[in-house]
């Protein structure tokens, strides 16, 4: 979308520099006000051609075709633009919906159990889970602070606290399903949510090469942990980001997504 905005731009900047020199250059040919030479300048352009006003001189009828030369092409332009980006505006719309869907399917399936298991492991949880109890109370303002608020917090992880047997049984069973959403076309749009998977995907190739994941030594433990720390930071940043959509586009999910939010020990699925 930006390299049609920067067409736009340029279109509409030539646009306005040729309307304005066809302005001046009518008034001083062919003796015109202001008023009458912006309307002929306009209807020229536009390739209205009402009639009612026309070049008399010899001079000015060259200079009408040098400005239908010039500035027909540029009008089209404007409105093709234009056109082209409302289309792409509708577009990106509809492929932002296809997009939330599968970041809501990767939730429910993988993202909220990962996220429940790293955050076990974090034993400074408790210093940012206001950031993550998120309610409907949350204004724009709110999500933007929190997640300004995540960007300091380390995101540490203690592996003494996980266990790394179900986790690599969790991730390993995911497998094929993580495949399928790194296949998906929609994904290269969304390069953060991509970032994500990818993250995840490394995590479960790291566990799944070890064989038993229970008698690797200390030195093996902190390289996961930073492949962990890795997937947890960009879990919790995407899933926020996707708490804030649903929010604004889909109240009803979003009441759910509330309900079974890892971060708050009161959740519960039912509706009291």
């Amino acid at each position: 979308m930006q390299p049609i905005i920067r067409r736009l731009k340029i279109f509409v900047a030539v646009f306005l520099v040729v309307m304005i020199l066809g302005t001046i250059g009518f008034v001083i040919i062919e003796k015109k006000t202001v008023v009458e030479a912006a309307y002929f300048v306009i209807v020229t352009m536009a390739t209205v051609g009402y009639g009612d006003i026309h070049p008399a001189t010899q001079t000015g009828r060259l200079f009408t075709i040098l400005l239908i030369v010039i500035g027909v092409g540029t009008f089209l332009g404007v409105i093709g633009n234009f056109t082209e980006l409302i289309l792409a505006k509708r577009e990106l719309e509809s492929l932002k919906k296809k997009l939330n869907m599968v970041i809501g399917v990767f939730f429910s399936e993988v993202g909220l159990h990962l996220m429940a298991l790293f955050a076990r492991s974090d034993r400074e949880i408790d210093t940012i889970r206001s950031d993550l109890l998120v309610s409907a109370s949350w204004t724009d303002e709110k999500f933007k602070k929190a997640m300004n608020d995540l960007k300091k917090y380390d995101f540490s992880i203690e592996m003494d606290f996980i266990d790394l047997e179900v986790l690599k049984g969790f991730v390993c069973e995911k497998r094929d399903f993580l495949v399928r959403l790194l296949e998906n076309p929609i994904l290269l749009e969304h390069q953060s949510f991509t970032d994500l998977l990818r993250a995840v995907f490394h995590c479960m190739e790291e566990l799944a090469y070890r064989e038993d994941v229970k008698t690797i030594p200390e030195s093996d433990k902190n390289h996961l942990a930073n492949d962990i720390k890795r997937a947890y930071h960009l879990l919790i940043h995407e899933w926020l980001d996707y708490m804030q959509y649903l929010k604004t586009n889909y109240p009803f999910l979003f009441h759910l997504a509330m309900r079974t939010n890892p971060f708050d020990r009161t959740a519960s699925i039912v509706v009291k």
